[in-house]
């Protein structure tokens, strides 16, 4: 990852890949301007001191006056202007650190030269080289510094014939040398620790909201509290399953979801040998809670994790369901083969001509191939629900969808179009489900409806929202069942049909509690039937645990 060129100066030309964060750089040039001008003060001040300043002005009084005055002014002007920010950060660092060592060196020109001691000044100025601007210009900076020194040392000694010091001089310039490296060093690891924090920071906060992603999209509900029972976060399944109207105040305290709740979690804090309790809710037959303790470096909190025993119950259903499925299965198979002996015997009976078979006789072998073939359907309804594959749920556009299937029904099924009416009171209604499920549901929600329904009338297929779901209703104009027929109408085997097998509506429901949808009977407005499959959706789906 590389920093964010937004908030990142690039100052040294030489150096494209050395950059220091904006909002540092401009305080560091202001922390070096606070220095500058502290230093252009003291020379200024020590000119009108009442102090032996002679040894200042050893060479060139007047030069000293001048340059001072100069430094301190110049030193104003660049504060001003680094606070305003009216020019580029690289256009006034690098100024400021030039102006710095021409300053210095003829202020120690004028004041002795390399007896002075003011040299050592010129230190500090490439030490801010290396901080302000770094990379390649930092050691220019130093050679520059250097040089000037050595030229000023040059020329004292052969303008005022002083005592060389040429060794003294190239230490000095060596240390210039040592100081901008060492601050460029320590710049470039600072630059290197704030691009790792940078880093984790962004790993920390991904995974974070990674966390939360999956946390609000469990199915199961997760409330973490403190000791005191004051509900410390709680994600959205929490509230689905405790019924939370979604106008109504969150829940400060776990007195606020259930009494019943609060008392457990106090017996579990005082025995936590049973870390489990069922609890009831007006919404809810019973719920599930399991409390765990977590424990941080700074604090300790109480994960209560809230399950839905309906679903749970789901979950059981269907292992025995497949377990059912698997055993008959084999039962199936097994009766199968007498079955088709018994079908093939039937009818040579019946065609066999020596026989001369009565009327009465051919009637009887009809009734057993009629009952061998609705025999054999049942056998193939059977093997049809034991072969049933989990749901591959995938996002489905359901008004797009259902017109696609209509016209698909009426051309495997040989109906016309005007047999169906699509009735759409929501518009752009997105699901979670398996679609070739969702097919086998309305395949035979369909075909009931053309045999049982009222053929004189169009069968309406409408696609609403009900409880923030999307359902698809299907009304067929029927006369309505009687409610003892209903109370028995999605069991296995059970129809009013002679011909009928009884496990459409059975599979049907099952295919639709597979997907988390439901599938229901009701009566309309103008006491018909109808059938109402609720759907997932599309941004509600759940991860289970």
């Amino acid at each position: 990852m590389t920093p964010n060129q937004e908030n990142t100066i690039y100052p040294c030309p030489f150096s494209k890949g050395y950059g220091i964060p904006a909002e540092q750089a401009w305080s560091l040039l202001n922390i070096f301007f606070i220095y500058r001008f502290i230093v252009s003060s003291l020379f200024v001040i020590l000119l009108y001191s009442h102090f032996d300043t002679s040894l200042l002005k050893a060479y060139d009084a007047r030069l000293y006056n001048i340059v001072c005055h100069s430094y301190l002014v110049f030193s104003v002007l660049s504060g001003y202007f680094s606070a305003k920010r009216q020019f580029s950060y690289s256009s006034q660092a690098q100024i400021v650190i030039f102006s710095d060592i021409i300053f210095i060196t003829l202020l120690m020109h004028a004041s002795g030269g390399l007896n002075s001691g003011i040299g050592i000044l010129l230190v500090v100025s490439t030490a801010a080289g290396g901080l302000l601007i770094g990379g390649r210009c930092a050691l220019f900076f130093a050679a520059l510094a250097s040089l000037s020194v050595l030229a000023e040392h040059t020329y004292t000694v052969l303008a005022y014939a002083a005592t060389a010091l040429f060794t003294y001089a190239g230490m000095l310039g060596a240390s210039y040398f040592t100081i901008a490296y060492l601050a460029f060093i320590l710049a470039k690891r600072t630059e290197q620790s704030e691009l790792l924090a940078s880093q984790r920071q962004q790993t920390i906060s991904n995974l974070e909201e990674l966390n939360q992603y999956i946390i609000q999209h469990l199915q199961s509900g997760i409330i973490i509290s403190y000791a005191d029972q004051h509900i410390r976060m709680y994600n959205e399944a929490a509230l689905t399953i405790i019924d939370r109207p979604a106008e109504a105040p969150s829940p400060q305290y776990l007195n606020d979801i259930s009494a019943q709740l609060s008392d457990n979690f106090l017996q579990w804090t005082i025995d936590n040998s049973k870390n489990f309790a069922l609890i009831r809710l007006p919404s809810h037959d019973e719920i599930h809670c399991r409390f765990s303790l977590l424990r941080t470096q700074q604090e300790t909190f109480y994960m209560i994790i809230l399950e839905d025993i309906s679903l749970y119950n789901q979950q059981l259903q269907q292992s025995k369901l497949a377990s059912l499925g698997r055993l008959t299965a084999s039962i199936a198979h097994e009766i199968r083969n007498p079955l088709g002996a018994i079908s093939h015997a039937s009818q040579l009976l019946s065609e066999a001509p020596a026989l001369q078979l009565q009327a009465e006789d051919h009637r009887l072998t009809e009734i057993i191939q009629s009952h061998c073939l609705r025999m054999n359907k049942i056998i193939e309804d059977v093997l049809q629900l034991s072969r049933r594959q989990h749901s591959k749920r995938e996002k489905i556009q359901l008004n797009l969808w259902v017109d696609n299937y209509i016209q698909g029904f009426i051309y495997e099924t040989g109906r016309r179009l005007d047999d169906f009416e699509i009735s759409t009171v929501v518009t752009n209604l997105w699901i979670y489900m398996d679609a070739g499920h969702l097919k086998q549901i309305l395949d035979n929600l369909c075909s009931n409806a053309l045999k049982y329904g009222d053929t004189t009338q169009k069968i309406i297929i409408e696609l609403s929202l009900s409880d923030d779901s999307p359902c698809i209703t299907l009304l067929d104009n029927g006369n309505p069942i009687n409610s003892e027929t209903v109370s028995h109408l999605f069991e296995p085997f059970f129809t009013t049909s002679p011909s009928g097998t009884g496990l459409g509506l059975y599979i049907s429901k099952e295919l639709a509690e597979l997907n988390q949808a439901t599938l229901s009977y009701a009566l309309t407005y103008n006491n018909k039937s109808s059938f109402k499959l609720c759907l997932p959706k599309a941004d509600s789906s759940k991860i289970e645990i």
